[in-house]
């Protein structure tokens, strides 16, 4: 292991993929653009929704952008399946504007990983849903979500 690698490593089994979904999740919950771009390769390639990004740097930008828009934002990312260095997982986050106006948006993720454990491939499909501020179900404090807060499936999401 090399001070460039992110364990769990590939081959994943369940419990490394849970492992892996539940790091990244913490890590996007930080909300730290440079912190989290560590965990994806110097070149790694992305789709996020209709945005193409290249290298660490375009993602770092596009966390910054993303944060400046997307307030008090909370995620929760849950396991789909995995195969030997490739994760799917499926989220929702949920977030409001300036304005106020609360949004969760849902979506799935495909990822490949390097030998290292780094993030080399990123395909994010998401869309977002208008919500009331009566219908958001993340409450907890800024970062990451408290191992004993629900999950997706245990929230009927």
């Amino acid at each position: 292991m090399t001070e460039n690698s992110r364990p769990p490593l590939p081959p994943f089994t369940c419990e490394t993929a849970v492992q892996k979904v539940r790091a990244a999740e913490n890590a996007w919950n930080s909300r730290n653009p440079e912190k989290i771009a560590l965990a994806y390769t110097i070149d790694s390639k992305w789709r996020n929704r209709a945005e193409f990004l290249s290298g660490r740097g375009e993602i770092v930008k596009f966390l910054q952008r993303k944060w400046i828009r997307e307030l008090d934002y909370r995620l929760i990312k849950e396991l789909w399946a995995f195969n030997n260095a490739r994760i799917a997982v499926r989220f929702a986050y949920e977030w409001h504007d300036d304005s106020g106006n609360w949004f969760r948006s849902y979506g799935n993720e495909n990822w490949e990983f390097d030998e290292n454990g780094l993030m080399k491939f990123r395909i994010a499909s998401i869309n977002d849903l208008p919500i009331k501020d009566s219908e958001r179900q993340y409450y907890w404090p800024s970062g990451p979500r408290p191992d004993d807060y629900p999950g997706l499936s245990d929230l009927g999401l």
